[in-house]
This record gives C-alpha cells, sequence and structure tokens, in this order.
C-alpha cells in the first residue's frame, strides 16, 4: 500500500474516531442534562410533600387561626369578617327578586321567581354587561349611573313570566367582590379596589348608598336588601336547595371560604344576638399562613414579585390564578440550568402567567399516547417544537405535582372548618350529614384536582366520618345566592310569615 493511502486510511480512521467522540461527548452532555432536570423535579416533589401528618398539622392551624380571626379584629392573618346574614334560605321564600354581581370587567343583572315550599326557583333570567375601561378609572358616579341604567333595562324587559306582589318594591342582592367592611345586611364601606378598579373617591364610602342614589337618579324604585360576598352567595345558594349545608368554599382564580358559625361564638361580636341564634363568617381564608405550608423558592420568588407580597400565601399555592405559574417556574428553571429544551431558554418560557391553569389541566389531563395535547400546548403558547415524550411525560408528572399539592391543601382547610364546627368525628348516636358547596372553574373543571381534593378529604376523615361528610357542586351562587339573600333578609319578610 502506498504512503498516501496509509495517509488517508490513518486520517479517516482519527476523523471516524473523532466523531464518535463528539457523538458520546453529546450523549454523556445530554445524559448529564437528563439528570439535572431530574434532579431539579425531585427536589421540587420532595419540598411539595404533603404527607397525612402534614396536612393534619395544616387543618390544625387553620382552626387555631379561625379562633384568633373570630376573638378580635386584627387577631389573625384569617379576617373572619362577620357577614350579618343570619337567615339563609330555607325554601319557603316566595316572589320576584333581582340580584347585581359586581365582581370585575363584567357584571351580570338577574331575577329570580321562587315559588315557596317545593316549588324552588320558577323561573330565572340574566344578562351580562362589559364595563367600558375608561369607567373603571373615572368617577363613582359615572360608574354606578352606568350600572344602575343597565339594571333599569333590565328591569323594563320583566315579561309576564314573573310576578312582583302587588303593592311591593322591588328588591335586589348584591354581590360586590371587593374588600369591604360592612356595618350591616345591607351596607358597607369600600377599603380599596382591586382587579383593575381604581376609582378613589368611592373609597371609604358606603357601596350600597352609591348604588341606591344611583338608581334613584335613573328613577327605579328598587332597595338593595342584602350586600354579599360571592362564596356567602355560594352558601346561601347550596342552602336553598340542600339544608345541610354549612359551609361553602370557592375555588376558581382566587379562593375563599364563609361557614355557618354559633352567634355566641364570635367574641368580637358585640351586637344583639340574632334570633336564629346564628351567623355567616366569610373567612377570607386565601390570607392563612403558616410554617406547616410546604412552600418552595418558586413560591416565595412569585409571592415577591407579585402585586401583593406576603399576602395570599395560601391563595398562591392552591388557586387557579397561581397553579399554571409555578408550573411555568419550575420549567423556566429546569430550561435554564439543565439546558431541558436545548441550548437557548425559550424566550416565551420566560413571560410571567404566559401558562395559564386551563393549559396545564389540560396537559395534565391528555390521555392521548404519545400525550399529543401536551406537545401542542407547548407549541402553541410556548413555541417549543420537536419535544420527545419522555420530556412531555416529565411535564406532566410537574403538572401533577403542583395540582396535587393544592388540591391536598384545599383538603387540610376544610377539614380545618369542620374541626371548628366539631363536625370531624361523630357524635354518639349522632350521624348527622354535612354538606360543603363548592364552586368555582378550578374545582368545576380540573378533573384532576377535584379527585384529589376528593380522596384527602376522605382520607384525612377515615370512612365512617366521611361517609356523613359531603361535597357538592353549587353552581353560579354569586348570583343566585344574591337574590335569595334578598328574599330571606326582605322588608316583608314578617308579612309573609304572618
Amino acid at each position: 500500500m502506498g504512503k498516501v493511502a496509509v495517509g488517508m486510511a490513518v486520517v479517516c480512521g482519527v476523523a471516524v474516531a473523532a466523531a464518535a467522540a463528539v457523538v458520546v461527548h453529546r450523549k454523556m452532555k445530554k445524559s448529564g442534562r437528563w439528570v439535572k432536570a431530574m434532579e431539579i423535579l425531585q427536589d421540587f416533589e420532595g419540598k411539595c410533600g404533603t404527607p397525612i401528618s402534614k396536612l393534619r398539622q395544616v387543618a390544625d392551624a387553620m382552626t387555631v387561626e379561625m379562633h384568633a380571626g373570630l376573638a378580635s379584629e386584627g387577631g389573625s392573618k384569617l379576617k373572619m369578617l362577620i357577614s350579618y346574614v343570619d337567615n339563609l334560605p330555607t325554601g319557603n321564600e316566595k316572589g320576584l327578586f333581582y340580584a347585581l354581581d359586581l365582581g370585575g370587567t363584567n357584571f351580570r343583572v338577574l331575577r329570580v321567581q321562587l315559588g315557596g315550599k317545593d316549588s324552588g326557583i320558577v323561573n330565572q333570567q340574566f344578562e351580562e354587561v362589559s364595563i367600558p375601561p375608561s369607567l373603571m378609572t373615572g368617577t363613582s358616579d359615572a360608574l354606578f349611573d352606568y350600572i344602575a341604567a343597565e339594571l333599569a333595562k333590565f328591569v323594563a324587559q320583566e315579561g309576564t313570566d314573573f310576578q312582583l306582589t302587588p303593592g311591593r318594591q322591588r328588591e335586589l342582592g348584591f354581590t360586590f367582590s371587593f374588600p369591604v367592611m360592612q356595618s350591616s345586611i345591607a351596607s358597607g364601606t369600600l377599603l380599596r379596589w382591586t382587579k383593575g378598579f381604581s376609582i378613589d373617591e368611592t373609597v371609604g364610602q358606603d357601596v350600597v348608598a352609591e348604588l341606591t342614589k344611583a338608581m334613584e337618579r335613573q328613577g327605579l324604585d328598587m332597595r338593595v336588601s342584602a350586600l354579599v360576598n360571592d362564596t356567602v352567595g355560594t352558601l346561601a345558594g347550596g342552602r336553598y336547595t340542600n339544608n345541610d349545608v354549612v359551609a361553602a368554599v370557592i375555588l376558581g382564580t382566587g379562593s375563599n371560604a364563609a361557614y355557618v358559625e354559633r352567634a355566641h361564638a364570635i367574641p368580637k361580636w358585640h351586637g344583639l344576638l340574632p334570633k336564629s341564634g346564628e351567623m355567616v363568617i366569610n373567612m377570607e381564608w386565601g390570607n392563612f399562613r403558616s410554617s406547616h405550608l410546604p412552600l418552595t423558592e418558586y413560591d416565595h420568588a412569585l409571592d415577591a414579585e407579585s402585586l401583593n407580597p406576603g399576602e395570599q400565601i395560601y391563595e398562591k399555592v392552591i388557586s387557579g390564578m397561581y397553579l399554571g405559574e409555578i408550573v411555568r417556574r419550575v420549567l423556566c428553571r429546569m430550561a435554564e440550568e439543565a439546558a431541558f429544551f436545548g441550548d437557548i431558554v425559550p424566550p416565551k418560557l420566560k413571560v410571567p402567567f404566559i401558562l395559564r391553569t386551563p393549559v396545564m389541566s389540560a396537559m395534565h389531563e391528555d390521555t392521548s399516547p404519545d400525550l399529543k395535547v401536551v406537545a401542542n400546548k407547548l407549541k402553541d403558547i410556548l413555541e417549543i417544537s420537536n419535544t420527545s415524550l419522555k420530556m412531555r411525560k416529565v411535564i406532566v408528572e410537574l403538572c401533577n405535582i403542583v395540582a396535587t399539592r393544592g388540591a391536598r391543601l384545599s383538603a387540610a382547610g376544610i377539614i380545618g372548618i369542620l374541626k371548628k364546627m366539631g363536625r370531624d368525628t361523630i357524635k354518639e348516636e349522632e350521624k348527622q350529614r354535612t354538606v360543603i358547596a363548592m364552586d368555582g372553574g378550578l374545582y368545576e373543571h380540573y378533573l384532576e384536582y377535584r379527585k384529589s381534593l376528593e380522596n384527602s378529604l376522605n382520607e384525612l376523615l377515615g370512612e365512617e366520618v366521611s361517609e356523613t361528610i359531603v361535597v357538592e357542586h353549587s353552581n353560579d351562587g354569586s348570583g343566585i345566592g344574591a337574590a335569595l339573600l334578598a328574599a330571606s333578609h326582605s322588608q316583608y319578610l314578617e308579612m309573609d310569615e304572618s
């Protein structure tokens, strides 16, 4: 063989060896990255752990904070607001009642015709109206005039299916989902606006008085007989159809709970004890915090960068606003430190709140063999394509970790309420049935979350007690519930009962 041929063979051999070394190096680099990514995931999973012992500690802490919040104003991170609702609907209410549900950039007006005992809701109608952005930052009169004008239009369309008792004034339940300090069933001072509203002159004013003046300017003869929070409305809606309902939990974008308390067990209540002996408490439970909550560095970073750092810590680990964002933050860390999606961190992955919880639930609940839904969501929302099945499985697992932690901690909160009410055990010879009315998009649409919550409740209560506790979906409490509370707090109530 000539020198040239030998030289060529040597060069080729070296080239092949070099190429092989590059492949091996890439594989090693890739496997090193994979190991790092798995380390990040496993570390996160460990910190999110919710063993039964931990959930019991969270439940006990919730009960302790409930006691503290009822003892004095500012006594706890839980506000435990007195709702002034001391008459929940019984199912015997009769007549035509209206509701106005103002909770964000849209509001709803609705009317219900109640038929009394055994007839229930005979008829109902509603309309949704969007609020022009200019009115969200304008004047108080302009906002309430707009709302009252739309309400007047709706009243004008009242058909023959709806009958107002002759000689009576129309009555309205007003769901106002902003922070207010209530002073009676039909008055409350606005503490601050949220959700994009900013009208300084309304802060410190009674929102019922503002609405009443606006209705008078429209020539609308209507009385606000109940000012309610959406969670209290859900409790009322649940109680109307089921007398065993004693608490309500909303799991949606945000989260809150309300329950029926014995009036004499509220040390901070200084008024006359209500005839019913009961009072609905709006817990504002999203602000609960405890050293027992399993928080990670991702939760601390999310909180620090939020609009309300240090507030609503419980809500930030259990509610729909935040679950998808926690998943994004962990994926971002995996992309930055383990090149999970390749050498370049996908730019869209760096955008806060781009990964919404409905997207997370769709990925988590993907049952296709090749996880096609996961692949499509990554491509459409984060512009990440060419993911392997192995990677997509990791993403599903990450969604599962975040949803499971949230659902199990929600269950612990519910156990805390049941403990406070003495309904977490069975008393001798007494099998009382306890129903919790649930509402909110997270609970309604995220089935894996709902399943995990219900399984955790059963696990915490044990077989015998869990047979007496029922979790029931109560749809549209914030609307219908407000109309029902207008009925149960009607100015004509004594006339109807006599």
